[in-house]
């Protein structure tokens, strides 16, 4: 058996890195006062100790119930969320639907996920990211509207003391051309890459979008501007026919739901006070281009969807610029300057001539360019179903503008015709949502 033996001439030392000794007395270490003292610290250490280990036990509990089944902090369970959203983002943006993660970083996503929609914040946010997209979407509809109505009546004014719009044509598409050159130099708007393939890809659309917009410009001359916008609606018409001549097959809904435009148009244009033939038949040779537009930069423009739409748009104007001028100089140009002086006469002062012009020619781009962003925004339905209101408020916006007399019956078959383009949108979006849905499953 081991003993110890203390004496009280035995000092006991404590050395520190400080190189300081405390001597402590080996008696004082049998002291009662100081070992009963020494007992009391021992239980309150072990009481604390126990208060400790409770709570850590209610901590686990909490955790398990909210997301943390390993124990972990809610700053590497946010982490793991926003990796796990990331990658849910990459995969439905690459194709990937489904979306699938390892299991328990799955559960962890979904437990953070549903504790962040749970909490105050959460809450707030959610609701704040409607408001936003509602308002934005809100300002790119009213934007668009605002330049297409600014557009239609300086086209108009212009066109009615400078009745040429083979020039008023070819300004707006130069003014567009110009615009896209200054985004672009001024790196506003990325620029795409320009090779031969692209450019030889671009006559066809180009063209057909040339007989499009001098015909309508044609057709704003002779007639009043909502007369031209209701023959315009018929475009629908005019796309599932060539398309189906190509071999697209539409169901019976989409054949039923142009019969109200053709009816409408049709009824339009019997009662219209201001009808005029060139006018009507610039309207639909125009639905003719811009259908034939569409449908060929489908089959053209499958190896450059690289391009966004703004790009394409302002390429497709640059090149209409150079099919359209020469054609309006051998048509128009020798009365261009006789024009000119009658239109400054009519008007009184040409500033107010150029402004008219001007304005034509700028809207007509931002209108455009405000479309293709509208689109990007929001989907195709909710695009068509923009694209019908915005004709409705530019028919009502030009007939208060210009007074133009309205009959009963011009007004119904009017209204006739767009509700038939709002049917066949509504048709055509769900028709286009079939293969989509069945992809996915």
């Amino acid at each position: 058996m081991l003993t110890l033996n203390l004496t009280q001439s035995s000092p006991v030392t404590f050395s520190k890195s400080t190189n300081h000794r405390y001597s402590i007395n080996a008696s004082s270490l049998l002291n009662p006062n100081l070992i009963s003292r020494t007992h009391n610290q021992t239980a309150l250490f072990n009481k604390v100790s126990t208060q400790i280990g409770a709570l850590t036990t209610k901590v686990s509990n909490f955790g398990q119930i909210h997301g943390y089944p390993f124990g972990r902090s809610s700053r590497s369970t946010s982490q793991i969320h926003d990796s796990g959203f990331r990658r849910d983002h990459f995969d439905r943006i690459h194709g990937n639907e489904s979306g699938f993660f390892p299991k328990s970083g799955s559960f962890i996503t979904k437990a953070a996920a549903s504790e962040s929609e749970s909490s105050p914040e959460g809450d707030a946010s959610a609701d704040s990211k409607p408001k936003s997209k509602t308002l934005q979407l809100a300002l790119v509809f009213g934007l668009w509207y605002f330049q297409n109505i600014v557009f239609n009546i300086y086209n108009k004014k212009a066109l009615n003391v400078f009745p040429f719009p083979w020039f008023l044509a070819s300004f707006q598409l130069f003014v567009g051309s110009i615009w896209m050159l200054i985004l672009w130099s001024l790196k506003l708007q990325p620029c795409p890459k320009i090779s031969k393939p692209f450019i030889i890809a671009l006559l066809g659309p180009a063209l057909f979008h040339t007989i499009g917009h001098i015909s309508a410009c044609v057709s704003f001359s002779k007639v009043a501007v909502s007369f031209t916008h209701v023959i315009k609606s018929s475009e629908p018409v005019f796309s599932v026919v060539f398309s189906s001549f190509l071999g697209d097959i539409y169901p019976l809904k989409v054949w039923l739901s142009i019969l109200p435009i053709v009816l409408g148009c049709s009824l339009a244009a019997v009662t219209e006070v201001s009808f005029n033939f060139q006018g009507l038949w610039g309207a639909l040779i125009s639905n003719v281009g811009f259908v034939l537009r569409n449908i060929y930069s489908k089959r053209s423009l499958q190896n450059f969807k690289e391009v966004d739409g703004l790009n394409l748009y302002g390429w497709i104007s640059i090149i209409s610029l150079f099919y359209l001028f020469p054609v309006a100089v051998v048509i128009e140009g020798s009365q261009w300057i006789q024009g000119y002086h009658k239109a400054i006469e009519a008007v009184g002062k040409s500033s107010t001539f150029y402004i008219w012009v001007l304005l034509s020619g700028v809207f007509y781009h931002l209108y455009n360019q405000s479309s293709y962003q509208a689109l990007d925004e929001i989907s195709p339905l909710t695009f068509s179903v923009g694209n019908t209101m915005k004709r409705v408020v530019v028919i009502i916006s030009t007939v208060l503008v210009f007074r133009n007399p309205v009959r009963p019956l011009n007004a119904l078959g009017s209204a006739i015709a767009i509700f038939g383009t709002f049917l066949y949108s509504q048709v055509t979006a769900k028709k286009a949502k079939k293969p989509e849905v069945e992809k996915q499953n």
